[in-house]
C-alpha cells in the first residue's frame, strides 16, 4: 500500500522518471512486529534487500543485527552504527581475502556449506564461529533458493566436525525456506533437519548452540499473506516440537518482510500498442522493467500490485513490458495483467510492494537509462 506520506511526497516533489519511495515508518512497524512475533530470536536484517543508509541507520538504532553478503555490506552496516558483533557474513561463497578483511573489521560469525569454505575461514579468520547451511526444498516459496546454497544434513555434520577440528567454533546450522514463503509448515520441515545435525554431533561431544532460521517472511503483493504473529507461532511450535525444552539460540533474517511493503515505485506509461489489428491483448510499456529494478518478475515469480488513476473502471488483460531494447524485458505475458482500458500514454502508475530487491537489482546504465532513484522518507 502506498502510505499517505508516500502519496504526499510524490504530489509535492513530483520526481521525474521512475523512482522508489520508501516510508521509514512502515519499516519501523515491521521491525516491531518481528520483535513481538519472535521475542527470543535475534533479528538480522538482510542488507541485500535494500541497503539504503537511512534504513540501515534506523534498524541499527532499534537494535537490529545485520546479515551481510559481502565486505561492502559489512562496511555499510558498520557505517550505520552496527557493531561487529551484530553482523553476520551470511554468504556461503566468499573470497578468502574478503573473509580476512571482514575478520580484520571484527566479524566473527560466518556461514559455510562445505569443507572448502571452512578451510578458508580457518586460515584467515581463526577461532571464528561458523554455521552450516542445510539444503531445503523451498516448497511453498514464490522465489525458491534451494539448489545453489547449502548441503544435505549428513554433509553438514561432516562440515561442522571439520570446522571443530580446525579450531573453529562449530556454532550451529542455518537454512532458508525460500523467499516469499507462504507455507507456515516450511520451518517445521527445516527444523527437523537441523535437529538431526544437532543430535548427531552431540553424540560426538560437539554441542551446537544456534539455529539461523533465515528469511522467507513475505510481503503482501496481490494476495494476502499470514501476519508476522502467525509465523512466530508456527516457528515457535516447530522449535518446541523438535528441540523440546533445550531450545537453541535462534536468528531470523527478514529482508523482504522488513522493507517490501514500505516502498512504492512511481512509473509512467511510455506506450500502449497491439501487435496486430485484430489482437485483443494490449502491450503496455512502462519506463521501468526487469533491468530497471523489477528483476523479480523473472518467470513471473513476483506479481506486484499496480495502481492507476483509472482503477474501478473496465479492465482488460495486457502484456506488461519494460522500455529497454532487450526482448527479455517483459514482466507479465504468460499470465497477462488486467489494466484499465482507459489507461493512456503518459499516465503515471504506482507499483506497490517494491521496497525490497529493486534498487539493488537495477542496472547501472543499460540502454543509457539511469539506475532506479530512491527516496527514503
Amino acid at each position: 500500500m502506498a502510505t499517505q506520506r508516500i502519496l504526499d511526497f510524490l504530489a509535492t516533489r513530483r520526481p521525474t522518471g521512475p523512482c522508489l519511495v520508501v516510508d521509514l515508518d512502515v519499516v519501523r512497524d515491521n521491525f516491531c512486529a518481528f520483535e513481538k512475533a519472535l521475542p527470543d530470536s535475534k533479528i538480522y536484517y538482510a542488507v541485500k534487500a535494500n541497503p539504503a543508509p537511512e534504513i540501515l541507520r534506523l534498524l541499527a538504532a532499534m537494535g537490529s543485527s545485520f546479515d551481510t553478503a559481502s565486505v561492502a555490506e559489512v562496511e555499510m552496516a558498520m557505517d550505520a552504527g552496527a557493531p561487529a558483533d551484530r553482523i553476520s557474513f551470511g554468504n556461503t561463497i566468499k573470497k578468502e581475502r574478503d573473509i580476512a578483511r571482514a575478520y580484520q573489521l571484527g566479524i566473527r560469525l560466518f556461514a559455510v556449506d562445505c569443507v572448502e569454505e571452512v578451510e578458508k575461514i580457518a586460515r584467515v579468520a581463526p577461532g571464528s564461529r561458523v554455521f552450516c547451511r542445510v539444503l531445503t526444498d523451498g516448497e511453498g516459496a514464490e522465489w525458491p533458493l534451494s539448489r545453489k546454497f547449502g548441503c544435505v544434513p549428513a554433509m553438514a555434520v561432516d562440515v561442522l566436525r571439520h570446522a571443530k577440528g580446525l579450531g573453529l567454533d562449530a556454532y550451529g546450522v542455518s537454512f532458508h525456506v525460500g523467499s516469499q514463503q507462504t507455507d507456515l509448515t516450511a520451518w517445521d520441515r527445516a527444523l527437523a533437519d537441523a535437529k538431526v545435525v544437532f543430535a548427531t554431533l552431540a553424540e560426538e561431544g560437539i554441542v551446537l548452540k544456534m539455529v539461523n532460521m533465515g528469511g522467507g517472511f513475505p510481503t503482501r503483493y496481490l494476495r494476502d499473506v499470514p501476519a508476522a504473529q502467525a509465523y512466530g507461532q508456527a516457528i515457535f511450535s516447530a522449535l518446541r516440537k523438535h528441540f523440546g525444552n533445550a531450545l537453541p539460540e535462534t536468528i531470523i533474517e527478514p529482508g523482504r518482510g522488513m522493507v517490501g511493503n514500505a516502498g512504492v515505485i512511481k512509473s509512467e506509461v511510455v506506450l500502449i500498442s497491439k501487435k496486430a489489428a485484430n489482437d485483443n491483448v494490449r502491450w503496455v510499456f512502462l519506463d521501468i522493467g526487469k533491468f530497471g529494478g523489477l528483476a523479480e518478475t523473472m518467470d513471473e515469480a513476483i506479481r506486484y500490485p499496480i495502481v492507476t488513476a483509472h482503477d474501478g473502471t473496465e479492465t482488460a488483460p495486457c502484456v506488461l513490458a519494460g522500455p529497454t531494447c532487450d526482448s527479455a524485458d517483459v514482466m507479465y505475458e504468460k499470465t497477462p495483467y488486467p489494466l484499465p482500458l482507459s489507461l493512456t500514454i503518459g499516465d503515471e502508475v504506482l507499483i506497490e510492494g517494491t521496497g525490497a530487491y529493486t534498487t539493488t537489482y537495477s542496472a547501472v546504465a543499460f540502454n543509457g537509462f539511469e539506475p532506479l532513484r530512491s527516496y527514503v522518507i
